[in-house]
């Protein structure tokens, strides 16, 4: 944990997965928004790394929570931890994920078992987890990260589409739940993002995607950052239970 000021009445938010990628865009723009952030990778070295550079950019408290997300047992712990340090959680960011992808009757058991785990139960954990802190103060807000190939489907990622297809059922699951406790349940599908995603995809297979793309370019994982903290404020208070793409409009 980077050394911080006590904390206060500033909103606090967990981001899952948010050493890199998508998940460290999102916490950049909770702490640039003046939010507390809690910081959650797998490993400590990469939570505390980022907690630490966050902090010193943008003045903010912040924690680092290392954990699985397919660990139940670590997710606890992590909202232990954010209850002992700030004593309140005002929005969680279920970011975490892992790709699993491969022609259809390639995917390992073993490979499909890890996606699920940590991509749909993960996502579940957490919801879980959050919602019985948030419950305390009679609101919060949660958004997951979903993506086009859950709510679209993907030929040769099957089962990565299915994790991401079940965090979609799951966020109008949870919204429908927790709603009447003031928690609001949201998620992003995000589409062809500029993260380390893209790394396997030969040129010409990138070029090929970006071609179906209304707005010709790949998003930017600022651009869903803005999204999610959008949905995370006060400004999206009547908004719940949604699925919303972050994809130009890609079919």
């Amino acid at each position: 944990m980077a050394p911080m000021s006590e904390p206060d009445d500033r909103p606090v938010v967990l981001v899952t997965g948010a050493s890199r990628g998508i998940g460290r865009a999102c916490a950049e723009a909770f702490a640039a928004s003046g939010w507390a952030v809690a910081i959650n990778s797998t490993t400590e070295a990469g939570a505390a790394r980022a907690a630490a550079e966050i902090a010193d950019k943008h003045g903010v408290p912040t924690l680092a929570v290392a954990g699985d997300a397919g660990d139940d047992k670590a997710v606890d712990g992590c909202y232990r931890a954010i209850f002992q340090r700030f004593k309140r959680l005002d929005a969680l960011v279920n970011n975490a994920g892992i790709l699993c992808d491969g022609p259809l009757g390639m995917i390992a058991p073993d490979q499909a078992r890890r996606a699920f785990s940590v991509n749909a139960l993960g996502t579940l954990f957490h919801i879980q987890a959050a919602s019985r802190l948030m419950r305390r103060r009679g609101t919060g807000a949660i958004v997951n990260l979903s993506s086009i190939m859950g709510t679209r489907g993907a030929a040769g990622a099957s089962a990565y589409a299915a994790t991401k297809a079940a965090i979609a059922s799951l966020t109008r699951s949870a919204a429908l739940e927790l709603g009447p406790h003031g928690i609001r349940v949201n998620a992003v599908a995000p589409g062809l993002i500029e993260t380390d995603m893209l790394a396997g995809l030969k040129p010409e297979q990138l070029a090929e995607r970006v071609a179906t793309i209304p707005l010709a370019r790949i998003g930017t994982a600022d651009e869903v950052a803005d999204l999610v903290l959008f949905l995370a404020s006060d400004r999206a208070r009547y908004i719940n239970g949604q699925v919303i793409g972050v994809d130009g409009g890609m079919p």
